[in-house]
């Protein structure tokens, strides 16, 4: 009998399609998450949940034991970098065998607290002393819908000027992540972005159409030293980079009715 994967963050967007992927490979899966089990769907065979917090270091250590393999989801708008110390520091007295994390492409090149949280994670993996894996993706389809449904709230939206995204679907990231987890540990892996490079005023004007909706687009530049990063790519990837087949047009398609 193998022994369960830990899941951090199971219950959230990437972890609802990883999940049942490891369950489908045949893999128990014990998930953590501060709010526990959750209520509206319930949980398939073979899928423990126990509740705890990293960032604040409960049950984390009771998630882990018996645990040879963790894949690291969960994370926030800052303190990643604590809350994975604290993953590392548990995973590491269980004898965790391979520690897999999901970081973002630019996580060691824009100046944003987000990032540079991202890329303190990435460090305590890769520190750890344990085998690991880590892999770079770009926004999800996902975070960027809910973006676009927040600003056309607004009379007028705002449209960050020489901004690009790659934008990526979740759901392809989630059938990576599972491949690199039940694989050997491989260090930093290739980056994983989505098949099209947009502006940003080309997102909200599909966005739009697929809404069936107008609004006056104002172009704003983003200002200091992250705005320069952006305006130069520096949260692209392109050489060496795996591309996923989904566009953002497909999302929407799918998701905006």
């Amino acid at each position: 009998m193998t022994s369960p994967i830990l899941v951090t963050g199971g219950t959230g967007t990437l972890g609802r399609h990883v999940v049942p992927l490891l369950r489908n490979a045949g893999r128990e899966v014990r998930v953590l998450s501060r709010n526990g089990r959750p209520s509206a769907d319930g949980a398939a065979d073979g899928v423990a949940y126990v509740t705890g917090d990293l960032l604040k270091g409960e049950g984390v250590e009771h998630a882990v034991a018996g645990a040879e393999i963790v894949l690291h989801l969960a994370g926030g708008p800052k303190g990643d970098d604590e809350a994975t110390r604290n993953l590392v520091r548990a995973a590491r007295r269980a004898g965790v065998k391979h520690l897999v994390y999901i970081s973002v492409i630019g996580a060691d090149r824009v100046p944003l607290g987000y990032f540079g949280a991202k890329l303190g994670a990435e460090r305590a993996v890769a520190e750890s002393g344990l085998p690991w894996t880590t892999l770079r993706a770009a926004q999800f389809h996902d975070l960027m819908l809910t973006v676009m449904e927040k600003m056309t709230k607004m009379p007028v939206m705002p449209v960050p000027g020489g901004v690009r995204l790659q934008p990526v679907d979740s759901r392809e990231v989630a059938a990576r992540l599972v491949d690199l987890t039940l694989g050997e540990p491989a260090g930093l892996v290739p980056d994983l972005a989505g098949p099209k490079v947009y502006g940003m005023a080309d997102l909200s004007r599909a966005y739009l159409r697929a809404r069936g909706k107008r609004r006056p687009m104002l172009p704003v530049r983003m200002p200091g030293k992250a705005g320069r990063a952006y305006r130069a790519g520096e949260n692209l990837s392109f050489e060496g980079a795996a591309v996923g087949e989904r566009t953002w047009e497909d999302f929407l398609a799918e998701r905006v009715r």
